[in-house]
């Protein structure tokens, strides 16, 4: 008989594993969470084999996140100034594998910087694109804008704006579910790795989407989803760190038993 999946680990605000030495190092500015839940069966298809949707109350979300990377760098080496900083765009589904560890699916990753979209499409076969982008702050108000260049489908944009009201003291169970996510699921070469990451605890802010006109989820092969997002927040953004790619863990999951 096959293994019997391990159970989904806790959902925890903080990271439940340190990063002790970083392959990557990073800061996440500026972010805005719009998140739309969806059946789980409408999206399993597109996660990687070995993973499953990750669920909350019976649904998974679809998650659009808009934010400045600021300053990637590599190992304990300072991060790039240039090269390392540019808005972000992500689109992006929640998963879990069979040791019951949580994580992100990205359908795709609009990014301003074409050689960090290279090194990555190369180095980690993310879907990264490279696009038009910009980020402004008015006020409180923040907006975002991307328009696709290579590769396709070209012309492919988000336009967003937010904002921004007040802070969130406690995080609901759903927003920890949505933004508390420590790793990433990706399976270059067929095989599924699970890319750890680690960061102080997400200092959330209610925010009211004012504009929305994007095309991304449709290029990201989603089915068609209606009405506005469920949950809307902000961030300012934390410090990331990202450990390697981690080997399946020491306890495999249990074998499931034959009556005798």
């Amino acid at each position: 008989m096959p293994p019997t999946p391990a159970p989904p680990e806790p959902i925890t605000p903080d990271p439940p594993r340190g990063v002790s030495s970083p392959l990557l190092t990073q800061s996440w500015l500026d972010l805005t969470f719009l998140h739309w839940p969806v059946d789980p069966s409408a999206v399993a298809r597109l996660l990687p084999p070995g993973t499953a949707p990750d669920t909350f109350d019976g649904l998974t979300y679809v998650g659009l996140v808009a934010f400045r990377m600021h300053r990637i760098g590599w190992y304990r080496f300072p991060g790039l100034p240039y090269l390392g900083t540019f808005p972000e765009t992500n689109v992006r589904l929640y998963s879990v594998d069979r040791y019951g560890r949580r994580g992100v699916v990205f359908r795709s990753l609009e990014a301003s910087r074409l050689v960090p979209v290279l090194a990555a499409r190369i180095g980690f076969r993310l879907p990264y694109v490279w696009a038009r982008m910009a980020i402004e702050h008015r006020g409180d108000t923040v907006r975002y804008s991307s328009v696709r260049r290579w590769p396709g489908p070209r012309g492919a944009h988000c336009r967003l704006a937010v904002r921004v009201g007040g802070a969130v003291p406690e995080p609901s169970a759903l927003e920890h579910f949505l933004t508390a996510r420590w790793a990433l699921h990706n399976a270059p070469f067929g095989r599924l790795t699970h890319l750890p990451n680690a960061h102080p605890r997400w200092p959330l802010f209610r925010a009211e989407l004012t504009e929305l006109d994007e095309d991304l989820l449709t290029a990201a092969g989603l089915p068609p989803l209606t009405g506005p997002p469920v949950s809307v927040l902000y961030s300012p953004g934390v410090p990331v760190r990202f450990g390697p790619p981690s080997h399946p863990p020491s306890h495999p999951p249990r074998e499931t038993s034959t009556p005798r």
